[in-house]
């Protein structure tokens, strides 16, 4: 192993809480397993620390609260404690088997053996495990795939994924943030033998590995396999990969990764969608409305051949907010042929950053003032009102301000035609 490798783990096994949580548990075998072992030995950040113990889930309670260490049995059936020490949370997990599964429940009992453990687990790169000492435990080829950049699922892959059909999304999950080059062939081909067990997923599940997987450094070219595979179907709408693409290009030359808006580019036809979606993916409801503000200011611009001249950029400033403008802009962007870093798109984005919304110079009582009467007449004046403001170019000076509301006065009611905010259509 490399030096580098090696001050990575010492680093990990000095952290002050997680000495206490090896103290308190002395005696029964314990070791850090899962991400945190993979992402140390990738030099990527650390969060969650867990770990599994050759012991039952009651004498790692009883040990840990000797301690003085604060227990909370957040997945007791399963063997999983909570052990919450100076603030930082580790999940303890007693050595098990599955004894039946239905393809997300599984029933387990307990035993002491770290390498049927590691057998049990998704992915060779999930199943290293650390222990008190800093010796390293590689049962199923896991430092190999790290090495190689590649995420291959432990034994059969069709019965990992029978065993728990959520690692169908998360083998694109780990791909697109540990992988590089080609899918593995046999997980790829087995997602998309067993692709129907999707369908037995909660939509949260699948909102939270969707996002996951579209924050990801290689989301766009997974999302693509998805798409050619048939494997986003849950979506309810017809996929985008190449706008999507498009957009991580995008974003890459702004330093910046954003998932909701990917969602956006790859699915978002229309503002309808954002409801569908947030249906599909069980969204919030802050979630939903940015998807719908997204969605509103890409209908204005569609089809442009060009960046939205400055009124254009005010307008939707005006009307939806910098950031829902912001959004939409990379949308239609996204659909555009230029560059990902093309200067006009680029002055463009920054001007929707840096410029102030415009303000309204005026108020339904200055239409009262002028004689108008609450009521329908007064809101269509209102509407009339905004309309040619923006006309003029968010003009702020009193006089001509008082001339359009004197005009809006004196015009006859009109019907206001809703806004159609459908625009997409796929295009390759």
């Amino acid at each position: 192993m490399s030096a580098a490798r090696e001050d990575a783990l010492r680093a990990l096994l000095e952290r002050p809480a997680l000495r206490k949580v090896f103290a308190a548990l002395a005696g029964d075998e314990l070791r850090v397993v899962g991400g945190a072992v993979r992402n140390a030995l990738l030099g990527a950040p650390v969060a969650d620390i867990d770990l599994a113990v050759a012991a039952v889930p009651e004498d790692v309670a009883a040990k840990a609260e000797a301690a003085g260490l604060r227990v909370v049995p957040t997945g007791i059936d399963h063997g999983t404690l909570t052990l919450i020490v100076d603030g930082a949370h580790f999940e303890v997990t007693s050595l098990r088997e599955d004894v039946e599964t239905d393809g997300r429940r599984a029933k387990v009992r307990f035993g002491g053996d770290f390498a049927a453990d590691a057998q049990r687990r998704d992915f060779t790169i999930n199943a290293l495990s650390l222990d008190a000492r800093g010796a390293l435990h590689d049962y199923v080829g896991g430092l190999d795939d790290l090495a190689a950049r590649r995420v291959r699922f432990i034994g059969d892959p069709r019965q990992r994924i029978a065993e728990d059909y959520l690692r169908i999304l998360r083998f694109f999950r780990f791909t697109a943030w540990y992988g590089a080059g080609p899918l593995d062939g046999a997980g790829l081909a087995a997602c998309i033998a067993l692709r129907g067990g999707i369908a037995s997923l909660s939509r949260e599940r699948l909102g939270a590995e969707m996002l996951k997987i579209l924050a990801a450094p290689r989301a766009s070219q997974v999302i693509e396999t998805m798409s050619q595979a048939g494997l986003l179907a849950f979506l309810g709408i017809a996929p985008w990969p190449g706008r999507c693409r498009r957009l991580a290009a995008i974003l890459a030359a702004r330093g910046e990764t954003d998932a909701l808006l990917s969602l956006g580019a790859l699915a978002l036809h229309s503002e309808a969608d954002s409801e569908r979606l947030t249906e599909a993916l069980r969204l919030s409801r802050a979630q939903k409305r940015r998807l719908a503000g997204m969605a509103k200011t890409a209908a204005a611009w569609h089809g442009a051949e060009a960046p939205p001249a400055p009124g254009q950029l005010r307008e939707q400033l005006f009307l939806l907010g910098a950031d829902a403008a912001r959004d939409g802009l990379a949308l239609i962007q996204a659909e555009n042929p230029a560059a990902p870093n093309d200067p006009g798109w680029r002055a463009a984005e920054a001007f929707l950053r840096d410029t102030p919304a415009p303000k309204l110079p005026f108020a339904a009582s200055d239409l009262i003032a002028r004689g108008l009467q609450q009521g329908a007449g007064l809101g269509d004046a209102l509407k009339r009102l905004q309309a040619a403001w923006i006309r003029a170019g968010f003009p702020q000076d009193p006089k001509q301000v008082a001339a359009l509301i004197d005009h809006a006065c004196d015009q006859p009611a009109s019907g206001d035609p809703a806004q159609n905010s459908g625009w997409t259509r796929p295009r390759r």
